[in-house]
């Protein structure tokens, strides 16, 4: 726990990436593993994950990123994708595959299938997408700290224009809607911002104990 809170101390939004090293395939595999592992309500995973490495396509990114540099210069880009319009397919597709995972009968799942359509189907679409929305940034936050752990360097983004977004990725027609913005890579040492003291609220100040 100790080496956990040391990388969290460690960690900070990169403003300037190193453009000579890329993440090694055998670590981007560990961050997508971290990635598919995240936690969500129901187990559900009601979003995509696009890695953008094409060049031609973050340079279409970077204008629509607030022109923030890190959209280009970062090793990889992770654009994560909320469905927004969750419908009983999408549960029906999870329930086979706890099925199939568990070595189960997908009849033994009906009531737990019938409880997540009965929460999740009736609800308003902007509910609803704002509700996948939030499920990505538990998936961010496993990649980050995965991240940490083998000194890797992540800028978490919302400065960009979601619609943009889904026009340049094609995401409209998926029926995603670009949520959040990760850049991956490692920290240039010409970017001072590394050397900044960390700065939080106190214990005091952010934790109330109820007894």
């Amino acid at each position: 726990m100790n080496t956990f809170i040391e990388n969290q101390n460690w960690r900070y939004a990169t403003k300037k990436f190193d453009v000579t090293k890329k993440i090694s395939n055998e670590n981007l595999e560990i961050l997508k593993e971290a990635i598919r592992l995240s936690t969500s309500s129901y187990g559900l995973q009601p979003y995509k994950v696009l890695i953008v490495e094409n060049p031609e396509i973050r340079a279409q990114l970077q204008p629509v990123s607030w022109g923030q540099a890190q959209i280009t210069e970062a090793s990889h880009l992770f654009v994560f994708a909320n469905i927004i319009d969750v419908q009983d397919i999408h549960i029906d597709e999870y329930i086979s595959n706890i099925a199939n995972t568990r070595d189960l009968n997908i009849e033994d799942l009906k009531g737990y299938a019938d409880f997540m359509k009965s929460k999740i189907t009736p609800l308003e679409t902007n509910k609803k997408a704002i509700w996948t929305s939030k499920q990505t940034y538990l998936a961010l936050a496993n990649l980050m700290n995965a991240a940490a752990e083998l000194k890797i360097d992540v800028t978490p983004m919302e400065g960009f224009e979601p619609e943009k977004y889904n026009e340049i990725l094609g995401l409209n027609e998926l029926g995603l809607n670009a949520s959040l913005v990760a850049t991956i890579g490692y920290r240039h040492e010409e970017d001072q911002t590394q050397y900044f003291t960390k700065v939080r609220k106190s214990n005091t100040e952010l934790f109330t104990i109820i007894k």
